[in-house]
């Protein structure tokens, strides 16, 4: 069992780590993270489609558009199904006509988060779809640009099922609960005993003080009767 010292500077470095970091979130509360779609919906409710491209350069300007690509089972090569330029929303398919929202970037421009949203999802909508990011980085003396693409493989089921990362996910957190519970009384154990270590010696210490003090005070009696 390491000190209780030792314990509290470690949980005390992570507190300071945590309060840096949600510092600098808040500091930087412009930071983009890429992170993967979902993948599977439920038929006959709304679902969103992530498509997230991180800009390299965050402190350059640029200008972005958003065009959405599908691909059933049944089709060798995607089809044009939306574009997102200008906060204008173009829907260029009939089989999501009136089904397809917005759901990415407020931005007029600068587009990092091009995700939409499906409404009223059918068994029809499972396929691959294609999420392309064309963007024109603007320098002082010229414009460069580049173009991002995301592919997710999108599949509907009648019923909501729950994947194995999610049931890890939660398996882990409730072993990080238990964990720290277990940490946290054996912590409260450990305490408890220095403390009551601390209290016996002390009590030890002042018995035999209290007796080397009566014994030097029945020895200094004693001289005094012989003297007389």
């Amino acid at each position: 069992m390491a000190p209780i010292g030792v314990g509290m500077s470690a949980l005390q470095l992570l507190l300071a780590w945590a309060l840096l970091l949600a510092m600098h979130v808040s500091v930087c509360h412009a930071a983009c993270v890429e992170v993967d779609s979902d993948t599977e919906a439920v038929a006959g409710k709304g679902f969103k489609l992530g498509c997230i491209s991180c800009k390299v350069r965050g402190e350059v300007p640029a200008s972005a558009t958003v065009d959405w690509f599908f691909k059933t089972k049944g089709e060798s090569e995607f089809v044009h199904i939306y574009n997102y330029e200008d906060e204008t929303p173009t829907i260029t398919d009939e089989r999501f006509e009136d089904r397809l929202d917005w759901n990415g970037s407020k931005k007029t421009t600068d587009l990092q988060d091009g995700s939409i949203y499906i409404l009223n999802v059918t068994f029809n909508d499972t396929g691959v779809y294609r999420c392309f990011f064309n963007r024109v980085l603007i320098f002082p003396n010229y414009e460069f640009r580049t173009n991002a693409t995301k592919v997710i493989e999108f599949n509907v089921v009648a019923k909501a099922t729950r994947g194995m990362a999610s049931i890890l996910s939660e398996v882990m957190m409730y072993v990080s609960i238990i964990g720290l519970q277990v940490w946290l009384v054996v912590e409260m154990v450990y305490c408890y005993r220095k403390i009551s270590m601390a209290g016996e010696e002390a009590l030890r210490e002042s018995a035999a003080e209290y007796l080397a003090i009566a014994s030097e005070s029945k020895d200094n009696c004693a001289g005094v009767q012989v003297a007389e």
